[in-house]
């Protein structure tokens, strides 16, 4: 980090002297060849008296010093570069004194040095953090430090920016003439942001930790209101007279990262990333850096070939003949440089050679591969498992160009990001300045309503509590646990996911009363929906990326787990009818079978204080996380023993997470949309025979699944085969009429 940090120093110097002398110090009419050159000094080849040598288009240093001397603009942004840049200086050397003081507290306190630090894992380096404060009690303030005050003082501000993110707080959403919903967030912004609100000499805050009392009062909001717009406004006309500076390092800066790379690789422009707006709409409360870039890591691959589902005959048609144009001419210049090396000579070849490979590469790109085949809405659950969240219009929506767009907004092309940071400097002024100053009421209320003084740890978001009570949303199983209005609670289920994250990250956590009875209730959800659904040995069986439980190693199990749990609802029906009332998805009971057969999990780590009421009593540390009789425990204990103890690999705990946010957004979806969930898979269509699995099926707990018949492909099936098959319909039918009245019985 500090070296980052100090190489950024040079890299801003850098730029500053090298563009200096581009401007001043180079003579481009000898470079250009726009006027001769007379070498009087005597040569060996007489040829080489008519060359051009890059030290004839440099001009002498003092000429080049009085150019620069000579021109007041030259001055002028010079000086606004030089203190700029000691600016930085000061914060880098201030940053090297924490950093140092945070390295002697590793080495001393903690006994960790420096060369074994990144061996260590974060939960380790938190459980030294917490003994210590038990045996030295550094926070005077409380006796013991518990994980989540830890995560309090590290993200305190970013969980408010997470908080006013999710309930829309910030202006980050515009509607531009003809462009529709454009969402702006860049690092400029962002910065902003943060400087009008949290650090700045006129934020909220008076300090790192602690509000400003007078922003806890509700008596004065409409004149605190009114001091806020007052200091957005001077923000924002500083932004505006610093706009054109901004703009010329932005344009600099951009040109000399990456020119090279798109020469080297044209369709880096086309490679997508995670953009800074979805970074902060997909992260949960209380989620560490390492801990986002992991998991959307992870989600990197299905997000993007749920992308690239999306094809354009048109453009497609557009690319090909873009290509074939460019290739032919491209063909003629390299077979011409081929025959003679002496068409390189000619004026702009090199130039249209390489502007021609990149206008194919670029073109290529947008044509389709015809031998693969997409399926929109599983590659759109498949990304669920990974980065948690997903508006409730998005089910059932993949194949739209309007949820493409949506997704687009947190996955954007590096080309948009690039446009984006460049056309930060003149658009963050009027969203400043038109935009955040009317929301300066809201963000009062804000604060003053959502937050709260925690011991030992200053003034912290409300919402990073993870308070089912406080926060919680009724159809996100909050139901009879929450007292929040509207405005009170999180949107898209974000207390909850955030819980679960949180619980699963940190198992030795004890959650508070209402957090534990919620945590208790999800867990009897899946043990019940695990004991009506498919055994976890048939899921893994059916999935065709899996391997048999048998073969399971740590490394494919995690995603072995998901691709059953994704692959279930295509491959087979649901042996209940949509029109029962007792009516599951079938990816509803696969994800808790398979939740159900996980090893013991923090999940099961309940305080003996609070293990009140018969769900929480029926909890045991050692026990596995739903007392499920179909396990996978002994198969995943016989191939690794790492699996032993009593917490799970990241891996798995990673695994565990992705299969409860399908879980918990199909519990979502059925309590908010009762009517479209029943019977969505009812008439689901087998991907393979499911007749050769009898003996799996047989050998497997918990009820059978009934299998569809064969589709009848256009009457080219003989008569025979057609009865035979309605005999086979008419007997299952009879034994699962026999099934269902005995179990009615």
């Amino acid at each position: 980090m500090m070296l980052s940090e100090f190489f950024e120093l040079i890299q801003f110097l850098f730029v500053v002297i090298f563009t200096t002398f581009l401007v001043n110090c180079v003579d481009y009419d000898v470079l250009f060849a726009n006027r001769a050159v007379n070498h009087t000094e005597p040569v060996h080849n007489p040829l080489d008296r008519n060359k051009v040598t890059l030290p004839d288009a440099i001009l002498p240093g003092l000429e080049c010093t009085q150019r620069i001397q000579g021109n007041s603009w030259n001055i002028f942004l010079l000086i606004m570069a030089a203190i700029f840049w000691i600016y930085r200086l000061v914060k880098v050397f201030r940053n090297f004194l924490n950093y140092w003081e945070i390295r002697q507290f590793y080495v001393q306190a903690l006994k960790i040095r420096m060369d074994e630090l990144c061996n260590f894992t974060w939960q380790e380096v938190q459980d030294r953090l917490i003994s210590l404060q038990q045996e030295q009690q550094m926070c005077v303030h409380k006796k013991e430090l518990t994980e989540l005050d830890i995560y309090h003082r590290i993200l305190r501000f970013k969980n408010y920016m997470v908080a006013m993110i999710n309930k829309s707080l910030l202006p980050v959403q515009l509607q531009p003439p003809l462009l529709g919903n454009v969402v702006f967030f860049t690092q400029g912004l962002k910065y902003n942001f943060e400087l009008i609100l949290f650090w700045g000499p006129w934020s909220l805050f008076q300090n790192k930790w602690s509000l400003h009392p007078k922003y806890k009062r509700n008596t004065n909001r409409l004149e605190l209101a009114q001091q806020l717009s007052r200091v957005i406004l001077l923000v924002g006309l500083a932004n505006l007279l610093l706009c054109p500076f901004i703009l010329v390092w932005q344009v600099l800066y951009a040109f000399f990262s990456y020119t090279e790379v798109i020469r080297r690789e044209p369709g880096s422009l086309g490679a997508r990333r995670w953009s800074l707006y979805g970074r902060m709409y997909l992260r949960h409360f209380n989620e560490l850096d390492h801990e986002l870039h992991g998991r959307l890591g992870h989600g990197y691959k299905p997000t993007s070939k749920y992308m690239n589902s999306f094809t354009s005959p048109l453009l497609a048609v557009f690319a090909k003949n873009m290509a074939f144009f460019s290739g032919s001419v491209l063909a003629v210049l390299i077979a011409l440089t081929v025959y003679d090396e002496d068409v390189l000579t000619v004026q702009h070849i090199l130039t249209a050679i390489t502007l021609l490979g990149v206008v194919i590469t670029i073109t290529r790109s947008f044509i389709p591969d015809e031998h693969v085949m997409w399926c929109p809405e599983q590659l759109l659950q498949c990304m669920l498992a990974h980065i948690h969240y997903m508006p409730d219009h998005w089910r059932g929506s993949a194949n739209k160009s309007e949820t493409r767009e949506e997704v687009a907004q947190l996955f954007q092309y590096k080309a948009v990001f690039i446009l984006e940071e460049l056309l930060s400097p003149i658009v963050t002024p009027f969203i400043l300045i038109f935009l955040l100053r009317n929301k300066s009421l809201e963000i009062i209320d804000f604060f003053r309503n959502f937050t709260v003084d925690v011991v030992g740890v200053g003034d912290i978001c409300s919402f990073a509590e993870m308070d089912i009570r406080r926060h919680g949303n009724p159809t996100w199983m909050s139901q009879g646990q929450t007292e929040a209005s509207v405005y009170q609670q999180a949107e898209n289920g974000k207390t909850e996911l955030s819980l679960m994250h949180f619980t699963m990250k940190n198992p030795h956590w004890q959650p508070p009363q209402e957090s534990s009875v919620f945590i208790s209730q999800l867990k009897e959800k899946v043990k019940h929906h695990a004991h009506v659904g498919p055994s976890t040995h048939l899921l893994l069986s059916q999935a065709p990326l899996c391997t048999s439980l048998q073969s399971i190693n740590p490394m494919t199990m995690p995603d072995n787990l998901l691709a059953s749990v994704m692959a279930h609802p295509i491959l087979t029906a649901s042996g209940l009818q949509a029109g029962e009332p007792h009516f599951i998805q079938p990816s509803t009971a696969a994800a808790a079978s398979v939740l159900a057969s996980l090893p013991p999990s923090q999940l099961a780590h309940t305080s003996p204080v609070r293990s009140r009421g018969p769900l929480m009593s029926s909890m045991s540390p050692y026990s596995t996380t739903y007392h499920s009789d179909r396990s996978v425990n002994d198969s995943m204990i016989h191939s690794d023993s790492h699996m032993q103890r009593n917490s799970l690999p990241p891996e798995l705990v990673s695994a565990e997470m992705s299969l409860h946010a399908i879980y918990m957004h199909e519990l979502h979806q059925q309590s908010s949309h009762p009517q479209m969930t029943s019977g969505q898979w009812q008439n689901a269509v087998p991907m393979r025979d499911m007749h050769t699995n009898t003996g799996l099926q047989q050998s497997s707990h918990g009820p059978s699944m009934s299998m569809p018949t064969p589709v009848s492909l256009g009457g080219w099936q003989e008569e025979e085969e057609e009865e035979e098959n309605e005999d086979d319909q008419e007997s299952k039918s009879g034994s699962t009429s026999k099934h269902g009245t005995g179990r009615s019985q």
